[in-house]
């Protein structure tokens, strides 16, 4: 079974921050993944970004997809972005409802993610190939475990051809969800999406917001090390690449590594995996 590895980056808004992105990714290439992909802010905040981002990358070879983010945005303002897409050369996306941006009460034309990717599909047809998000442990906003389901079916019944899972740190949720995916006759690849762990104390508030599950066991470990950087960067490599191992050998269909834009704890979690490129 031929198994898809990515990175996730989000476009930098300085100087610096494009240089070390550079740095990451053009170390990353070396691994030989089947794609990179970039993120886009809420209300579209950071799409020239994005786009830029993409477009560097796509200009040494290498496929790289942007997310496109519907939230507070006009049919108009989608359908000027897919063309500018579709003008650059490319065919990859990752279709996303995204967040509401501070201070903004109304969602635009489209309240779902299903909505979008419907549209793309309305407008370009089978130009882009789209992958979706999906939520093992749920979405925040989600009221039970068939509405999940229910949520991510209308997305591939609006034309999605895969999808990439916030990220957990409990293998088990993902082998759940794929059965109950299955069962519901959802068939498109589900990539487990990983989240290396480097700054655990920004990692827990960050899966607070967004309502990843950090196991207690895992939790009362990492701040039992409190400041001492270098043994949460060991023992999370230890447990993330044991996850991916076991992700990897109940047949996951490959990893999505959310980098945070930096090479290091990926590079040494693919190492410790012994994978070769695609």
């Amino acid at each position: 079974m031929q198994r898809d590895f990515s990175f996730e980056f989000f476009p930098p808004k300085t100087d610096e921050g494009r240089r070390k992105l550079r740095v990451a990714w053009q170390a990353l290439a070396t691994l030989g993944p089947r794609f990179f992909s970039v993120t886009f802010g809420a209300g579209g905040s950071t799409r020239e970004g994005t786009l830029e981002t993409v477009v560097e990358i796509r200009g040494s070879g290498l496929d790289a997809a942007p997310h496109l983010s519907c939230v507070a945005s006009t049919r108009e303002e989608i359908a000027a972005q897919l063309a500018r897409y579709r003008e650059n050369g490319i065919r990859h996306l990752v279709a996303l409802r995204g967040d509401l941006p501070s201070g903004v009460a109304a969602s635009g034309d489209f309240r779902y993610a299903n909505e979008l990717v419907q549209f793309v599909r309305e407008t370009t047809g089978d130009w882009f190939r789209i992958d979706v998000a999906c939520y093992p442990e749920y979405h925040p906003q989600t009221r039970n475990a068939d509405d999940e389901i229910r949520n991510f079916k209308r997305k591939v019944e609006a034309g999605a051809d895969g999808a990439i899972t916030q990220y957990f740190y409990n293998a088990d949720a993902y082998f759940r969800f794929v059965d109950q995916a299955r069962a519901a006759g959802i068939s498109i690849p589900i990539v487990p999406g990983i989240m290396p762990i480097g700054n655990f104390s920004q990692l827990a508030r960050f899966s607070d917001n967004c309502g990843a599950e950090i196991p207690r066991w895992l939790r009362v470990r990492m701040e039992s090390f409190r400041d001492d950087s270098a043994s949460i960067r060991a023992y999370g490599i230890d447990v993330v690449a044991a996850m991916c191992e076991r992700l990897l050998a109940g047949g996951a269909p490959g990893l999505h590594f959310y980098t945070l834009n930096q090479a290091e704890l990926s590079t040494e979690i693919w190492k410790r995996l012994n994978l070769r490129p695609a």
